[in-house]
C-alpha cells in the first residue's frame, strides 16, 4: 500500500467559486463532472496519487472542524499561501517551521470555510 488514504473531498457550498480558487490558488486544471446530480471537480492525480475532488451534494457541507487535509505546497509553501487572500480565502496559520526534518505548514480556511493545510519542506 503507497498511501493510506485514497480519496480526499472537500465539501463546496458555491461549487464554481471554489474551483476558481482551488486552480487560482494550487495552478491546477480542474476537471468539472456531475456523478447523478452530485458536482464534482476532480483534480490531477496519477498512479499511487491521492485522489482530490472538490464535491457539492446535499450531503456535502463545508466545515472547519473536521479532520485537516494538507496540501502538498513544493519545497516552499509561500508562493501557494500568498495566493489564498487574494483568492478569496483567510491565512489562519502563517508558514511556520515544524522542525528541519519535518518542514513547514500554513492554514488556511478556502472560500467555502472548509479549513485546510499546506506543506513544504522549506
Amino acid at each position: 500500500m503507497s498511501n493510506l488514504i485514497s480519496i480526499v473531498e472537500i465539501p463546496t457550498a458555491d461549487f464554481p467559486r471554489a474551483v476558481t480558487f482551488y486552480q487560482a490558488v494550487v495552478n491546477v486544471s480542474i476537471e468539472e463532472v456531475d456523478m447523478d446530480g452530485i458536482q464534482m471537480g476532480v483534480f490531477p492525480g496519477g498512479e499511487g496519487m491521492v485522489n482530490l475532488a472538490l464535491i457539492k451534494g446535499a450531503n456535502y457541507k463545508p466545515s472547519a472542524d473536521g479532520p485537516i487535509v494538507y496540501l502538498h505546497a513544493g519545497t516552499d509553501l509561500q508562493p501557494m499561501l500568498d495566493k489564498i487572500v487574494a483568492n478569496g480565502g483567510r491565512v489562519i496559520v502563517p508558514k511556520t517551521e515544524i522542525d528541519p526534518e519535518m518542514g513547514f505548514f500554513a492554514m488556511f480556511m478556502d472560500t467555502e470555510g472548509n479549513r485546510l493545510g499546506l506543506h513544504s519542506s522549506h
